[in-house]
């Protein structure tokens, strides 16, 4: 396939903070200096992700681990968010290469992060895997949308990965002082009725987007 032969999908950013990260993604990428790369920032972010998943998994024997969480967790963000930005603003874009690479390191990254989530003893196992099959089921939706309809959806339900971030840097501190929840006067670990929850609104937000989708696709491709 030619480059020119490709059109990039529309992209669809409706984050809570979409505004305000867009304000500060563009004051930094004018202050990055030209030796850093799209490509290292990529790589950056892959690492930092890595670095989440250990630090749940040290967690295990000490809870400060928690707070390197964080700080990779907006790594990750900043990394993640830039590299885009980064390749728009000197004219480098590689619309293929970038959104194959992206999210592909993005699946792994999400796999270390969870796995070492799993074995942190803050999560049990069942509830780390399940919560990143959802996740796999979603981004394979989204994927299919994109390929078929031609728009990326990087957000859903006014939560892009920014918000996500965000919830679990929260979680993590009151995971630090308080590991576990009483509902209905039984006690849960925090993180367990954390995913509970998490799969059953991405299962909801999942089926919701495939009903409509294959409405759409079906009124498109209607046969006569």
């Amino acid at each position: 396939m030619e480059p020119s032969a490709f059109v990039e999908a529309e992209r669809q950013q409706h984050g809570l903070l979409a505004k305000i990260e867009r304000h500060i993604l563009l004051w930094l990428v004018t202050r990055i200096p030209s030796w850093v790369k799209v490509d290292h920032l990529t790589l950056l972010g892959l690492t930092a992700l890595c670095g989440a998943g250990l630090g749940y998994y040290f967690s295990r024997w000490n809870s400060l681990y928690l707070h390197l969480v964080n700080c990779c967790l907006f790594i990750n963000w900043l990394a993640d968010s830039l590299d885009g930005t980064l390749a728009r603003h000197r004219h480098q874009e590689r619309p293929r290469y970038g959104f194959y690479v992206d999210h592909i390191i993005d699946a792994f990254g999400v796999l270390f992060l969870l796995g070492g989530l799993a074995f942190s003893g803050y999560m049990t196992k069942e509830v780390a895997w399940a919560v990143l099959a959802v996740y796999y089921l979603l981004c394979i939706n989204i994927y299919l949308t994109t390929y078929t309809m031609g728009k990326f959806q990087i957000s859903l339900w006014s939560f892009s990965p920014t918000e996500l971030r965000l919830l679990l840097g929260i979680g993590n501190i009151v995971l630090f002082y308080r590991p576990e929840a009483r509902i209905f006067e039984a006690t849960y670990l925090l993180f367990d009725a954390g995913g509970a929850v998490a799969i059953l609104l991405m299962f909801v937000v999942l089926i919701l987007s495939i009903i409509r989708n294959t409405r759409r696709l079906y009124q498109l491709e209607r046969l006569p």
